[in-house]
Formats: structure tokens, sequence, C-alpha cells
């Protein structure tokens, strides 16, 4: 085990400090790479000043909260999507397929346009009425995919499908008639880490901490569960329980990663599925390995997203949908060509 999981953590965590580097330097103002690095150095004691004021302004202000955003982000999701695939026994559910992001936004939407004048909950009530949504969204697609006590795989990609399809229609009714608060929604639909803040990240932190410590916490019993679920009960296992427990923390995650940022999809399929093929199914080396892949994943996204285009950004969610929909497409045409139709 120490084998294959020290220098995967070792190369992953390098390639995620490389990452962050060159994210530090990519941007309509460019700063060299060792130039940023020195900026980051010089607000530890007694190192020497470095840049000018608006290069210092760029990278502590601008670009290292949003690069933080992206790392958090994009670790939420990959861990959910880990915990989704693992308990669900599905390489192709995510939250993001299944519906859950979609309600986290539609619950995040519906507080912005209802509840944003109540004061005493203000920034910290939105990823939990974002968690409500997810719960809800998730809750009506295993309902629906259940047939006699099963659900197989294709069922439960079509049930999000349509739980997708009922909750964007309610996203854009709310849109309808939202007025001035509009812009505000479509951001929720689009996803982006633009004016990204260290508010943010804080809000963030905590929501992030929880699920991962929860997560794994509970490898072994992922594992377990990997195995088949009659086995798991004749472990002494509560499966049910243990289930909707697993999965209540990867919609957490989700839900207070969209609360955040909208909506960015394919994240918790590509990354988890990736690194499954690399280091194994053991969750005790999947899940963490994960979660830094997919900081390094959505933190080149985004890198991506405010580069390609001079004086634009895309929606990070665009970039991501670009490499995920044909992995998905392939995944689904894999399962569908040795006919997988296993029920769990």
């Amino acid at each position: 085990m120490k084998r294959k999981i020290i220098p995967w953590t070792v190369g992953l965590l390098f390639l995620l400090f490389l990452t962050i580097l060159a994210s530090l330097s990519i941007g309509s103002v460019y700063v060299p790479l060792g130039l940023s690095f020195r900026i980051l150095l010089d607000h530890l004691p007694y190192m020497p000043a470095a840049g000018s004021l608006v290069q210092n302004a760029i990278i502590w202000e601008l670009r290292l909260p949003r690069i933080f955003l992206a790392v958090l982000v994009g670790a939420m999701l990959s861990a959910s999507g880990v915990a989704f695939q693992g308990i669900l026994r599905n390489p192709l559910a995510d939250p993001y397929i299944l519906g859950v992001s979609v309600g986290a936004a539609l619950g995040a939407a519906g507080y912005i346009v209802y509840l944003h004048n109540i004061a005493w909950l203000g920034q910290l009530g939105l990823p939990l009425v974002s968690f409500a949504g997810g719960i809800v969204s998730l809750a009506l697609v295993l309902v629906l995919a259940e047939h006699h006590g099963q659900r197989d795989r294709e069922t439960l990609i079509l049930s999000g499908v349509v739980i997708q399809s009922l909750f964007g229609a309610f996203l854009t009714f709310l849109i309808a008639i939202a007025g001035h608060q509009m812009q505000e929604i479509v951001f929720w639909m689009m996803g982006s880490l633009a004016n990204s803040s260290w508010q943010n990240v804080v809000i963030l932190l905590p929501y992030f901490i929880a699920g991962m410590v929860y997560l794994l916490l509970q490898y072994r019993d992922l594992n377990v569960i990997a195995l088949g679920e009659r086995a798991a009960t004749y472990l002494g296992m509560e499966v049910e329980k243990k289930k909707i427990a697993i999965l209540a923390a990867g919609t957490l995650l989700t839900a207070a990663a969209v609360s955040q940022v909208g909506i960015i999809g394919f994240v918790g399929l590509i990354v988890p599925h990736l690194m499954r093929l690399v280091v194994g199914p053991d969750h005790k080396v999947l899940l963490p390995l994960s979660t830094v892949a997919g900081a390094i994943f959505l933190l080149w996204s985004d890198t991506i997203a405010r580069a390609v285009i001079p004086s634009q950004e895309l929606p990070i969610g665009v970039v991501t949908a670009f490499v995920g929909a044909p992995f998905f497409a392939y995944l689904l045409k894999k399962g569908l060509r040795r006919g997988k139709s296993e029920s769990f």
C-alpha cells in the first residue's frame, strides 16, 4: 500500500504546486513564473520585496483567492464523485449527471430570490439551502430509478436526466421572475470562479473539512460495499443507513461547492474514474489521491477558461464539458457494448 500511495501523493502534490504557480502567472496581465513565486515569498518574514504594487495586488487579491477556491471546489467535486461511484457501484455515477448539482443550484437560486433579505442567514445560509436542494434531487432520482428494490445502471442515469430537466425548468422559471437578480441566477447555471474572494474560501473550508473527514473514515465501508450489498449485510453492516449517510456527505460537498461557484459538471466523473484505473479501487488510496487530482484538474480548467480568449473569460463549465461530455459518452458506450446492466 505504501509503495503505491507515497509516490503518487508526492507526485500529485508537486504537480499541484507547479499548477498553482503556473496559474498565478497566466492571465490578462502576465506575471513571470519566477516573479510570481517571489511575490508569494515576499509575505514571509525577512524576505525582500518583489514586484510592483500592481503585480502584488494581482497575485494576492485577484488570482490567489481564485486559485484556492478552484482547488477547494475541484477537491470537493472529485471526492463527491468517488463517494457516489463507490456507494452506488456505478462508474457513471456523478453528482452532476444524477441531478444533484442542478438541485443544489435550484436551492441557491431560490435562496437568492426569496430568502436573501433574511439578514441573520447571510452568506452562511446559502450552502445549507443548496444542500437541501441537492438532497431533494438525489432522493427523487433514487426513488425514480428503483424497481422491485433494484436500480440498474441505465435506469439510474435516465432518472438523473429526468430530474436535471425538471429542476432545470424550475431554474429557468426563477430566471424569468427574478428581475434584477437574473444575472446572479444565470451564474449558477453556467458555473464560474470570476469575482472570487477569500470570503468564498472561508465559507467553503468547514464544509470541505467536515465532508472529507467523514468520507476518509468510511473507506473500509466503501470497500466492503464495492464487493456487493449482500456481502456487506453478511458482515453486519446496515447497508441502507450507510448508503444514505455517505451519499448525504457527498451531496453536502457538491452543494457547498455549487453554492459558491455554480454548476460545474463532470469533475466527479472524470477524475475518480481515471484515478481508479491508475491506483486501483481501494478507497483508502483512491479518495485522497482523487481529491488532489480533482484540484489540479479544475485549476487547469479555470486557467484555460480565463486565458484561452484574450480579454474575455469562458464559463468554467464550458471547459469541463468539452472534456467530460466525450468522456461520459465513451464510458456509456463501453458499458452498453459489454451489456452491463448491473443491479445495486
